[in-house]
């Protein structure tokens, strides 16, 4: 598969800041990358650098093999799509999609079949002659991306696009923007703070925190493998409790909490003593009132603090017991425990490989970069 964008040991300081840190990866072809993480952590001028509007300090930016190196923002083979789409408001569809090709020097024929064959690409095919102001959200967004996409960008680059979009509008354009982007068939690079974008639209997702990547990954692959402590917060609901990790004489790791319950655990880890570590376990991995214990089985004993109805995505949150700590738990929608209710006693169960343990790093916010 040809490599449509590789990024190579690029960092980028304004300063004695350090906004991207020696970051490298590879996009293949035809797929929908997407950098993920806090506001703040680098991916926006990671995209810049990679536009051209920023010159990397050192590393270097190849699009279709070709060093990107001095090459202007306009004489590179990608496009950038901006959260707030800057349409020309005097122009109508039409003229904002034709806008580029003429910059370019096409008109006629040539320039007419690439915008109305743009225009029916992105599902609008009657939209030619409406007004920017008569156009709805989602309307608006597919014009900005098909104003950039009718210039042929080998690589087209979309800043938070959907970040302006009311909540159920965000929820509709993310299929529409993957189903878009598997029928042109152009390579997508997607910044995003928001994970549930990227793990539904991508292909791979890397996680970046603090001007680096912390892992690449398909979205399957963070979700359930991930690789620190960071990228487990981050991506997906996750519960957290605050343990050591030690061996027994048997050899077997186990995760102390409130330094009296010991948990299995699957895996091995490098200890020093006094170690502090977070357990990670996912809401849907618990399962509510076990039976018969058994042996790759870990059970904790807690009580029903509320129901957090919301279809499908039902939860309980319970409270460990003698504790403060609050934990979600996935509701099975059977509708088995429809009678729990906020007071009661429960167990809660998960198998040994559904946790992972990581040291203790908290998550950190960053001012915009």
């Amino acid at each position: 598969m040809e490599i449509a964008l590789a990024v190579q040991n690029t960092t980028k300081k304004f300063g004695d800041f350090t906004a991207v840190n020696n970051v490298s990866f590879e996009v293949e072809d035809g797929k929908f990358f997407s950098i993920l993480g806090p506001s703040g952590c680098g991916k926006t001028t990671l995209l810049r650098t990679i536009a051209g509007f920023y010159e990397p300090t050192s590393g270097i930016i190849k699009i279709r093999d070709r060093d990107m190196t001095g090459v202007a923002p306009n004489k590179r083979p990608v496009n950038l799509v901006f959260q707030h789409l800057a349409l020309f408001p005097m122009m109508n569809v039409y003229e904002n999609i034709a806008f580029g090709l003429r910059r370019r020097g096409e008109s006629g024929k040539q320039l007419d079949a690439k915008v109305r064959g743009m225009l029916e690409r992105v599902g609008l095919p009657e939209f030619g002659t409406k007004k920017i102001n008569q156009l709805s959200g989602g309307q608006k967004q597919r014009i900005a991306i098909a104003r950039c996409l009718v210039l042929d960008p080998s690589v087209l680059l979309l800043d938070e696009p959907l970040g302006a979009l009311d909540a159920k509008l965000r929820e509709h354009m993310k299929v529409e923007l993957k189903k878009l982007q598997a029928q042109v068939g152009t390579t997508f690079v997607y910044i995003t703070h928001d994970q549930s974008e990227a793990m539904v639209m991508s292909d791979h997702v890397a996680v970046m925190n603090a001007g680096q990547f912390e892992q690449v990954g398909t979205p399957q692959d963070l979700y359930h493998h991930p690789h620190s402590s960071f990228v487990a917060q981050f991506v997906g609901n996750n519960n957290r409790l605050a343990v050591t990790v030690h061996k027994d004489e048997r050899g077997v790791f186990l995760a102390r909490y409130l330094d009296e319950r010991d948990y299995l655990l699957a895996g091995e880890y490098d200890l020093s003593p006094g170690d502090a570590f977070d357990m990670f376990i996912r809401p849907e991995a618990m399962v509510i009132n076990p039976g018969k214990k058994k042996p790759d089985f870990n059970v904790l004993d807690c009580d029903v603090k509320a129901i957090l109805f919301d279809g499908g995505n039902s939860r309980l949150l319970v409270i460990p017991e003698n504790t403060r700590e609050e934990l979600l738990v996935a509701l099975p929608q059977n509708r088995q425990f429809d009678n729990i209710r906020g007071g009661d006693s429960v167990r809660i169960g998960w198998n040994i490989s559904a946790a992972v343990c990581y040291p203790r790093v908290e998550l950190k916010l960053y001012d915009d970069v």
